[in-house]
């Protein structure tokens, strides 16, 4: 069981990490001047999309991780 738990929570952390990186930063420098008209027509309104379901993944992931981590520490201590 605690090898089962201990697989699932490096899988879900590796996924965790992905999703976090695949969010786009939220200040809007020099890169946005540089980039100019990249975001037009329906281009804002994918990437707010995306956005948007990657920080509920993130959101859900971390509370099971969380949660999982806690369930086998107890499962260790016993």
């Amino acid at each position: 069981m605690e090898i089962i738990l201990g697989i699932l929570i490096i899988v879900m952390a590796i996924v965790l990490i992905v999703a976090v990186l695949f969010q786009s930063g939220k200040e809007k420098g020099l890169s946005s001047s540089i980039t100019g008209g990249a975001d037009n027509f329906g281009g804002k309104s994918k990437k707010a999309k995306l956005d948007a379901q990657l920080n509920t993944i993130t959101t859900v992931l971390s509370i099971a991780f969380a949660v999982l981590s806690v369930v086998l520490y107890i499962l260790l201590q016993a």
